[in-house]
């Protein structure tokens, strides 16, 4: 009889959580993608509340247990308190994406309890005092913030030999379908948080003329990045690499899917 490797022992436990996560919710959160998440909240199958629990069960069984991945460098405190406030409203015009639970890059500020931190051990506790524009835009279209996703420490900015999805503070973020894989870039945490299902959309940053950190990373967990023009989206309250290059961009699942995050994006434009 063959012995049981730890990838077979992780894949157990990975089943036996998936189950107890799914259980929080009508949807298979490993695969759902944004379009069925809002969807489901619009018909009144699920609640923001159940949403979130389904999602924060899933960071805690592949992101802090299972796999251990580190593409969640901070929960918000707040997240189920934000996520009863909106059981009651459903996406529309207005707000199309109330009740959606969201993950941003820690370089873009949280006016909350969460830290700001870009990954990095010396601004362990920082908080800003306000929200990122882009951060702002999202709570005003309904988003969830349930927390901050782990990154390149400082988005790579201090060494050519960081390695990917390495912070200080957060660890090393892991490919979810691949774990000797390199991240591929800065935005590692989102997209793998976007692949592995720990929340509905995550939002990164794409400094690099190419696509050496978001787009990358995205293609490297096997799911789409959307990286928008220079400029097109305000980056007021992001750690700045390069004010000419800086994009706040976002991850998502399957390339038809992401028509939806393309169309909510449109409410992140600067004002």
């Amino acid at each position: 009889m063959k012995k049981p490797t730890r990838r077979d022992a992780l894949l157990t436990i990975g089943a036996v959580a998936a189950t107890r996560a799914n259980a929080q919710t009508t949807l298979a959160l490993d695969n759902a993608s944004l379009s069925d998440v809002i969807q489901e909240l619009a018909s009144g199958r699920i609640t923001a509340t159940a949403l979130t629990k389904g999602y924060l069960a899933r960071i805690e069984a592949y992101d802090r247990d299972g796999s251990k991945l580190n593409a969640v460098r901070e929960l918000n405190a707040d997240a189920l308190t934000i996520a009863a406030k909106l059981d009651d409203a459903k996406p529309s015009v207005e707000q199309p994406l109330a009740g959606v639970p969201i993950l941003v890059k820690d370089n873009i500020a949280t006016g909350d309890k969460q830290s700001n931190t870009a990954g990095s051990l010396a601004l362990e506790g920082a908080r800003a005092r306000g929200d990122a524009t882009v951060v702002k835009l999202l709570r005003e279209a309904g988003a969830v913030i349930l927390g901050k996703a782990n990154l390149t420490e400082f988005a790579n900015i201090l060494s050519i030999e960081m390695p990917a999805g390495y912070s200080s503070l957060g660890g090393q973020v892991l490919v979810p379908s691949d774990t000797d894989k390199t991240p591929g870039g800065s935005s590692g945490g989102s997209a793998a948080a976007t692949a592995s299902g720990l929340a509905a959309l995550t939002f990164g940053l794409e400094t690099s003329t190419d696509t050496a950190q978001l787009i990358a990373p995205a293609g490297v967990s096997g799911v789409v990045g959307l990286k928008p023009s220079v400029g097109l989206v305000s980056r007021a309250g992001v750690i700045p690499i390069s004010f000419t290059q800086d994009r706040v961009g976002r991850t998502c699942e399957g390339g038809r899917r992401c028509g939806v995050a393309a169309r909510c994006g449109q409410r992140l434009r600067c004002r």
